[in-house]
Order: C-alpha cells, then sequence, then structure tokens
C-alpha cells in the first residue's frame, strides 16, 4: 500500500480543514506532511486520525509536522522539550540573551517577524524575540 493511500483520510482532512502551506511528499519510505493548521483543534484532530491508522504511532513511516496557527495578539504556549525558552533581542540566536520563558508557560505574542520569529510579552512584563516553533497557541 502506497503511503499516500494509507493516510489518505489524513491528507484529505487537512486539505478541508484549510492547512495553510500543506506539503505531502514521500523520501526513503516516509511520508512528510507539513503545514500551518487554522487553531489548535485542527491540529489536535489531525494526531487523533493518525492514532487512529497507526495506534501508538509504531510503523514510523510519517513525519506529521502541522502547526497551530499564531496570530498576533494570541495566547500561546512554550513548548520545549523541557527548559526555558530564550527572549532575545533581536531576531536571531546570535542577539543577546534578555529573558527567559517558562516551559508551558502562557506569553502573548504582539507580532510574528517572520515565519521563524515572533515578539512576544510574558506575564511577568518581559519582551523580545523567541523562536516561533517553541510556540503553540493556547
Amino acid at each position: 500500500m502506497a503511503l499516500q493511500d494509507k493516510y489518505k483520510e489524513l491528507i484529505d482532512n487537512a486539505k478541508s480543514a484549510g492547512v495553510q502551506n500543506l506539503q505531502v511528499s514521500e523520501q526513503n519510505n516516509v511520508l512528510h506532511i507539513t503545514g500551518e493548521a487554522p487553531d489548535a483543534k485542527t491540529k489536535d484532530n489531525l494526531w487523533n486520525i493518525y492514532n487512529r491508522i497507526d495506534p501508538d504511532f509504531r510503523a514510523g513511516d510519517l513525519v506529521l509536522d502541522v502547526n497551530a496557527k499564531i496570530t498576533e495578539g494570541t495566547k500561546a504556549k512554550v513548548v520545549t522539550e523541557k527548559s526555558n525558552l530564550n527572549i532575545r533581542k533581536g531576531p536571531g540566536t546570535d542577539q543577546q540573551i534578555v529573558g527567559k520563558a517558562a516551559h508551558h508557560e502562557i506569553v502573548t505574542v504582539i507580532n510574528k517577524t517572520n515565519d521563524q520569529w515572533s515578539f512576544i510579552r510574558t506575564d511577568s512584563g518581559a519582551e523580545g524575540y523567541v523562536y516561533s516553533q517553541y510556540l503553540e497557541q493556547a
């Protein structure tokens, strides 16, 4: 069975749910699905479909990299593995660290500088740039 056939329900649902920049490609017998979901509920639904098709995610034949869209003024949760998220003076890892956002802390996204960096504010008032991949819509 071709991987795109195996995960047809997942791909179709992503399309119908309005996942932006949806990319589906296969490399070395692994299907890669990437994009930006309009909200966290859509992202969760895609993961639920994936779990139904491949219970416990054991096949290892799919990389699902669909993030929930984060817009300006929304709350976002810091989704680092365990560590704090560096808040920087500017959008780049070469920029000075001016603060930290704790693992699972809820922050406010002031604006998205680009696809990689967001300008945020913590509840304690710290402001700066963080790597967007470590934020998830709260």
